[in-house]
């Protein structure tokens, strides 16, 4: 490909995730356009690469619905200049890197002013507002899509769509991963394990905190010789939970709070109590047999159930297309409940064996090397803009 200027590749991302994926496709196109520039909004990963960041990704960084809206004519603004500095720059193609809300928006207007575009991260279509598929379509040449079930949702559209993989499936636990993380963890002996995932926002600690206290109360009583470990995600989450703890229950139990991810956790527990989220995923991917969970506001629990177009929430029930892990969600999710599943599935190690097989047949599915097939869909993508030219 001969240009008087270096060929412009736009890749936009929102938050940290989609900083790491497009780290990925920088690494693996990078052989096949080593004279590339990579332009938009990038992260920290994306921006030791190379990439250029127009605009800090943190603007996008924008949760909750009251958030949104106070930032969005800040946000329509930010979009409104991008669109017009990827087409003053002449980039050849526009890659949004999940932020649906965000990206979908920018790659329409390219794509109708005649810039190729792909979405990379399918928004969640499987599970509810399946008619944003056509809208989509509207907005990007292509989606790369990182579960197996996703392409054939979009080519019944006729929308075009390549399978990925999921990038966290190259960390996939193997069969020493448990007594690895054990060891790391410095835990010995044969107790009990139980992770606790209460999730990293603010408001699921709010809501999980006190829960899984009792719960672990209630499982100790049956297993004294339980251990329950808990990630902290950052400083302020561990200052949040203790003073949550400290004020919603009187339940003495000994609770091991370890800072940093869940991975390593997850692959040392025998039983994880997971609150619904990307975590199911570390989870499974971790094989680590789980009760997935979740209390929230009435109101948005009710609006996601009447969206919902599967009878799952947890993404390890929905690869399996079958509940895999148990789902107590809302008024079901007490802590009498969730110990008595914990209990249940802690007892039953040949029902464990059998989730942790089937967990690992999930990473294997899901184990593709994603920078790569992500790189040959966008070179794919450059071939048709030069034929078009």
């Amino acid at each position: 490909m001969k240009n008087a200027q270096p060929l412009k590749i736009g890749l936009v991302a929102g938050e940290a995730s989609g900083d790491k994926l497009g780290a990925a496709l920088i690494e693996a196109l990078r052989p096949h356009l080593p004279d590339a520039r990579f332009v938009g909004i990038a992260g920290p990963r994306m921006q030791a690469l190379g990439a250029e960041s127009w605009f800090p990704m943190e603007r996008l960084s924008v949760h909750g619905l009251i958030e949104v809206v106070r930032h969005l004519p800040g946000l329509w603004r930010l979009r409104k200049a991008l669109i017009q500095r990827m087409q003053d720059e002449g980039a050849a193609l526009c890659v949004g890197i999940d932020a649906p809300d965000f990206t979908l928006g920018m790659e329409r207007a390219l794509k109708q002013s005649g810039m190729r575009t792909i979405h990379f991260v399918s928004p969640s279509v499987w599970a509810w507002r399946r008619g944003r598929i056509p809208k989509i379509g509207a907005s990007a040449h292509r989606v790369l899509a990182l579960f197996p079930f996703e392409p054939s949702l979009y080519e019944a559209q006729g929308v075009p769509v390549t399978y990925v993989g999921h990038p966290a499936a190259q960390r996939a636990a193997d069969e020493g991963s448990r007594a690895r993380a054990r060891e790391a963890l410095q835990l010995t002996g044969n107790a009990p394990i139980f992770a606790l995932l209460p999730g990293s926002r603010m408001s699921e600690l709010k809501h999980h905190t006190v829960l899984l206290v009792e719960t672990a109360q209630r499982i100790r009583r049956a297993l004294p010789e339980a251990r329950f470990l808990l990630p902290m995600v950052s400083s302020e989450a561990r200052a949040r939970f203790e003073t949550l703890r400290a004020a919603g229950t009187r339940a003495e139990v000994p609770l091991t709070l370890i800072d940093g991810g869940a991975e390593e956790i997850l692959q040392a527990a025998d039983v994880g109590l997971v609150a619904s989220g990307t975590a199911t995923l570390e989870a499974a991917l971790a094989r680590c047999p789980h009760i997935i969970f979740y209390r929230g506001p009435a109101i948005t629990v009710w609006i996601v159930k009447r969206m919902l177009e599967v009878p799952w929430v947890g993404l390890p029930n929905v690869l399996a297309q079958r509940f895999i892990a148990p789902e107590l969600m809302q008024e079901a999710a007490t802590p009498e409940a969730l110990a008595a599943e914990a209990l249940t599935l802690y007892r039953d190690e040949p029902r464990r064996r059998e989730i942790e097989a089937t967990f690992a047949e999930m990473a294997r599915a899901l184990k593709v090397d994603t920078g790569a097939r992500a790189a040959e869909a966008v070179l794919e993508e450059l071939a048709l803009t030069e034929l078009n030219q």
